[in-house]
């Protein structure tokens, strides 16, 4: 329910945004916000506590972001809490950058590989999955698992392609159970 919540906020929040020219900087706020909160767990917390006061929650955010975050996102962040809503703060920052990189055309590509990846096959990922989806800036994620044995495991989304050594081994050894 939070998400559905948190994705009309943040369309919401983006149509502000665009309508005072301030894209950019709400969604590096937001990006900022969920780094924030990432870090913190306790101010997840406090922020979908219930039993916390809502000035309580209004001080400790004007705390951390007073002055430091453009003014819409500010009134924006006052707005959510005094409407007792502070518990999809977090996920409507999510849900934020998702709707602007969906409208930016930007992809986010999850690598995980046995080694780092080097700077060629970096270079073949992007150039992969903007040709196959069409996108105009992917972000790679990479992340190494040395059980891969080797190759990649790619994901974009909810797609997934899975090249790597041990899955191949894993479908032999189904293929010879049988």
């Amino acid at each position: 329910m939070s998400s559905k919540a948190g994705a009309r906020y943040a369309k919401s929040l983006l149509d502000l945004s665009k309508e005072q020219n301030a894209v950019e900087d709400v969604k590096n706020d937001m990006v900022f916000f969920e780094q924030v909160v990432d870090d913190n767990s306790e101010l997840e917390a406090i922020l979908k506590n219930p039993i916390v006061p809502l000035d309580k929650k209004q001080g400790i955010l004007q705390g951390i972001f007073g002055g430091k975050v453009h003014a819409i996102t500010e009134s924006f962040l006052k707005l959510v809490v005094n409407k007792g809503r502070s518990a999809i703060l977090f996920d409507t920052a999510k849900q934020f950058v998702q709707q602007y990189n969906a409208i930016k055309g930007i992809v986010t590509a999850e690598v995980t590989s046995a080694s780092a990846l080097t700077e060629a096959n970096r270079t073949e990922v992007v150039n992969l999955v903007k040709k196959e989806l069409g996108a105009s800036e992917v972000v790679v994620i990479e992340k190494v698992d040395p059980a891969l044995i080797g190759g990649f495991i790619l994901k974009v989304g909810d797609r997934q392609f899975d090249a790597s050594i041990a899955s191949g081994l894993n479908k032999l050894k189904k293929e010879f159970a049988h």
